[in-house]
């Protein structure tokens, strides 16, 4: 009798593993998708930033994170050449969070110097989130491959389109594709002004790039603009109270 129920047991904890692992395999090929669409705008914009087919293709092939992206070839085609060294700086801050990244997600790659090689170029923001997303060890190995590789695969195939299409359709501004890097920050950004300290940053910090941005070669009034957060995260203002960021605490005190 008990042989049977450690047997069933065994059965059930493998079809929930099965279960969990469909359920990661779905989410992680539909955010692969619907991220995969950006590499499009970031086709064209590049290639109406001054940077041939060849060009956007290598950006997405080597460097391979949106933001970055999006940020490297706006200040570009802002400044020019002069603007080189404010452009890769740029690009670097926004990077940096893939390092945080990839220390978070280290437990889910497992060890061994070339498995982390390899799964460095997809510790992006994405296969992050869907990996963290799910429950069994298996599920978020999955969540974090397929979303990766699938994102990969897609970003540098619509760059291409992209830069393919922007290079016969000409002007950008006649088809709003000047402000699509402007446009994919913002997607990125929103769902995160949840809390008073974001908002507080947020608001700040755009202030701070709008007055420097008459008096500063492009890309510098954004680096400016991030010592806000640090500031703000340093002295850790509009933080919650204790009784905001734990509410069964406040009520137990009650």
């Amino acid at each position: 009798m008990m042989v049977m129920r450690s047997e069933e047991r065994t059965v059930a904890h493998g079809a929930d593993e099965e279960a969990e692992a469909r359920i990661a395999r779905r989410e992680a090929l539909g955010v692969a998708l619907a991220t995969s669409a950006y590499g499009i705008s970031f086709g064209a914009l590049a290639v109406a930033s001054g940077f041939d087919v060849w060009q956007t293709c290598v950006l997405s092939l080597l460097m391979f994170t949106g933001g970055s992206q999006f940020a490297f070839v706006g200040v570009i085609g802002a400044g020019g050449l002069a603007a080189a060294p404010a452009a890769i700086a740029s690009a670097l801050l926004l990077g940096v969070r893939n390092a945080a990244y990839g220390m978070r997600m280290s437990p889910v790659i497992g060890r061994g110097a070339f498995r982390r090689a390899l799964a460095a170029p997809f510790t992006i923001d994405e296969s992050t989130a869907v990996s963290l997303a799910q429950s069994s060890p298996r599920a978020r190995t999955l969540g974090f491959w397929i979303t990766g590789v699938g994102i990969y695969l897609g970003w540098n195939l619509t760059t291409l389109l992209g830069a393919l299409l922007g290079d016969v359709l000409g002007d950008p501004k006649a088809y709003g594709l000047d402000a699509a890097a402007a446009a994919a920050f913002l997607a990125l950004l929103w769902p995160r002004l949840r809390k008073r300290q974001a908002i507080a940053v947020g608001i700040a910090a755009a202030a701070v790039a709008t007055a420097l941005t008459p008096v500063l070669i492009p890309g510098l009034p954004v680096l400016v603009a991030a010592l806000v957060a640090i500031v703000v995260g340093w002295f850790n203002w509009f933080a919650p109270r204790a009784a905001e960021a734990d509410p069964a605490r406040a009520e137990g005190s009650a």
